[in-house]
């Protein structure tokens, strides 16, 4: 939440006539010697008229200094997104008695405030946001009676805010105290002089009671008390004091209850975040102007309501409650959804047809009616049927997760086409079967795929070199970065922060990621009946991190190239069917942590490598191949019945068995030839007969 660098007058609007006050330019040069500076965003700080420096404005008639403002320094579109200067705030801005705004937002600045921050009487607006102040914030501001603005968030005060804080700021409009260790402590009766439009109190303390001091706020636009431990049921006067509120956030504490039904309908908000509280009972129908919604993780049950109520809703955000039911109709026309989250709840059923969004032959239908849904996870529900139709026409799709559900059939050719954008890919532990479609790699943005625990068949397409996302690192701003952390930002406020989490079978185990999937490349087609061999395409994707292919039927040799999958940090191939050797090339992977190839029938000396012998329980990773020798294995290559055996179909096989059918063969004609030497040679027939009886007596 920052203060426009517009809002500051453009430097050099003072006439060179109108010099400074030295005493103010004294005060100035005091402040900057106390600063660091490593960009040199104060070299302009020198020189008498201290009304010509960059940040600092003067009034034309009189010369004090009236304005500081940090982001002028910087200028409008600079790179970079804050400051550098550093240091304290130094007492001797006191001097600037005529100061209105006092703005140095973004830096580094350290310290406390002045104590006499009070005594600058014409102060409107004070802003140190995103900052790293410490100390308790000064009661005397409580004497500033001009002060519109007063924005400390983002920085590591504490202490206590009694009524003190504010006994004369009749004017004030903007609070910002989030990201703070502060205590707000009223008494019960205590009313506000002011009348806010904007209170961010993120993570401050103003529990456990519901705060009173709010029931004369009734001006205010967005509302932020998240995370500043509520532990109470919602009065009802909050849904009245704030039902022109248009955005509110209160998520992240203990409040407890149910969604009152007329009150909340009759609302105006359009942003609401009650998630992750311990709210019960069924969710009513919602506020018509309604924008955004996030419920998630509370105790809400019942089916979704059967009129939504909000066709202007782009974001839904309803995971891990116990809603039930199945999924209604109206979905079909909610024509704005962008971001959809009904993940970890009991929804049941089939997911419904649209068929007026279709042509009668199934496929999108011309004009503009493709959806602008980004976001859809129905992740760990129990709902049934073949993949949504519906799902054609979301062209703009990037993170698709149906995982841990019952739906079935085959995977349909169309996934390729309809779905370009799409990124995110998860079907795990579902009832699919059939072929994985050749189709599926033409989308050239995926970088996730979880086709794992079904009954897919078939074999690995050779195509999927075709997955270019995962030969390159994802990078910041990659099309996931707007899935898991996404603000959706209203007027100056980040009203809603998405924060669910994606299971990903990683390393042995099951890991939970949050903002790290936008970085996850994953291939995991684990647990299910592939046949056929690990494609050479393989050693294409350099940027997988992830690649499990057990509990399948493959067979071959694991591909000599698997070590060009450099980024790799979890290889499973265990539960197959793999032969002949293990690759050397699987050594050079250095960024590998975990490696099963246990049980196939791998054969012959195991590699040796830095990165191998740093593997936690190396022995079993290579249990149930008894074909192979060498550390970490206590069988030693040198032993009888250890020789590599090559797998069936090799050259050297057939050479094997020439060699053996040659040996035999010449075996058999020698004792031939001996034979009929003693049966048509007398003398030799009476030498064997007369050496036969010698050792006889």
């Amino acid at each position: 939440m920052c203060w426009p660098s517009s809002s500051a007058q453009a430097v050099g609007a003072i006439p060179t006539s109108t010099l400074c006050i030295p005493r103010e330019r004294d005060a100035l040069l005091v402040f900057k010697a106390g600063l660091t500076d490593p960009d040199n965003l104060l070299s302009s700080w020198q020189g008498q008229d201290c009304c010509q420096w960059d940040g600092v404005q003067c009034s034309n008639q009189t010369g004090h200094v009236v304005k500081l403002d940090s982001y002028s320094l910087i200028g409008v579109g600079a790179d970079q997104p804050m400051g550098t200067i550093g240091g304290e705030v130094s007492s001797a801005l006191l001097e600037l008695r005529h100061l209105e705004e006092l703005t140095f937002a973004e830096n580094n600045l350290t310290g406390s405030l002045p104590d006499q921050l009070g005594l600058l009487s014409n102060l409107t607006v004070i802003d140190f946001n995103n900052n790293r102040l410490s100390g308790e914030i000064p009661s005397s501001i409580g004497a500033l009676t001009k002060l519109t603005d007063l924005r400390l968030g983002f920085n590591n005060l504490n202490g206590t805010i009694t009524e003190s804080h504010f006994g004369k700021l009749a004017n004030l409009r903007y609070l910002e105290l989030s990201g703070n260790s502060v205590a707000m402590v009223f008494q019960e009766s205590w009313v506000a002089p002011f009348k806010l439009q904007v209170a961010d109190l993120k993570s401050c303390r103003l529990g456990p009671k519901f705060p009173r001091w709010l029931k004369s706020q009734d001006s205010i636009i967005t509302l932020d008390i998240s995370n500043t431990s509520i532990a109470d049921s919602i009065p009802e006067w909050f849904w009245t004091t704030f039902s022109r509120t248009r955005n509110l956030v209160l998520a992240t504490n203990k409040i407890i209850g149910t969604l009152p039904t007329k009150l909340f309908q009759e609302m105006e908000a359009e942003t609401v975040d009650l998630g992750d509280n311990l709210l019960v009972g069924p969710i009513p129908k919602l506020p018509r102007k309604l924008r955004s919604l996030d419920l998630s993780r509370n105790n809400l049950s019942g089916p979704l309501p059967s009129d939504i109520g909000a066709p202007l809703l782009t974001t839904l955000i309803l995971f891990k409650n116990s809603l039930s039911g199945t999924i209604p109709h109206y979905f079909c026309h909610l024509e704005n959804l962008v971001f959809v989250d009904l993940s970890a709840n009991q929804l049941h059923g089939e997911f419904p047809v649209c068929e007026e969004q279709l042509e009668a032959d199934g496929s999108t239908s011309n004009g503009n009616n493709s959806s602008y849904i980004i976001m859809l996870n129905l992740n760990s529900n129990r709902l049934s049927g073949e993949l949504p139709i519906f799902l054609r026409k979301c062209q703009n799709l990037t993170f698709l997760d149906l995982g841990y559900n019952q739906f079935s059939g085959m995977l349909p050719t169309w996934i390729g086409e309809k779905l370009p954008s799409l990124s995110f890919l998860s079907m795990r532990s579902n009832l699919f079967y059939g072929h994985i479609p050749q189709e599926l790699t033409q989308m050239k943005s995926l970088q996730y795929l979880d086709l794992a625990c079904n009954n897919m068949s078939g074999t690995i397409p050779r195509s999927l070199a075709d997955f270019i996302a995962m030969a390159v690192a994802p990078q910041r701003d990659g099309p996931l970065s707007d899935i898991v952390g996404y603000d959706n930002a209203i007027g100056d406020a980040d009203v809603v922060s998405y924060t669910d989490s994606s299971l990903v079978v990683m390393k042995g185990q099951q890991l939970e990621f949050t903002h790290g999937i936008m970085y996850m490349v994953n291939f995991d087609l684990s647990c299910n009946s592939l046949t056929g061999h690990i494609p050479e395409e393989i050693g294409r994707l350099p940027a997988l991190k992830n690649l499990n292919l057990s509990w399948n039927h493959l067979s071959g040799v694991i591909p000599v190239n698997i070590g060009e999958v450099h980024s790799l940090e979890s290889l499973d191939l265990s539960h197959n069917e793999f032969g002949g050797e293990i690759p050397g090339s699987i050594a050079v992977l250095t960024s590998l942590v975990y490696l099963n190839l246990s049980y196939n029938n791998l054969t012959g000396r195991i590699p040796s490598g830095n990165q191998l012998q740093t593997l936690n329980d190396q022995p079993s990773i290579y249990i149930g191949n008894p074909g192979l020798c060498g550390p970490p294995l206590s069988k030693n290559c040198s032993e009888p019945g250890l020789t590599p055996h090559t797998p069936k179909g090799s050259k050297d096989t057939g050479d094997t068995v020439f060699l053996f059918l040659a040996m035999s063969s010449g075996y058999v004609m020698g004792l031939w030839t001996i034979f009929c030497l003693f049966l048509f040679n007398k003398n030799w027939s009476v030498v064997c007969f007369k050496f036969s009886d010698f050792l006889y007596d």
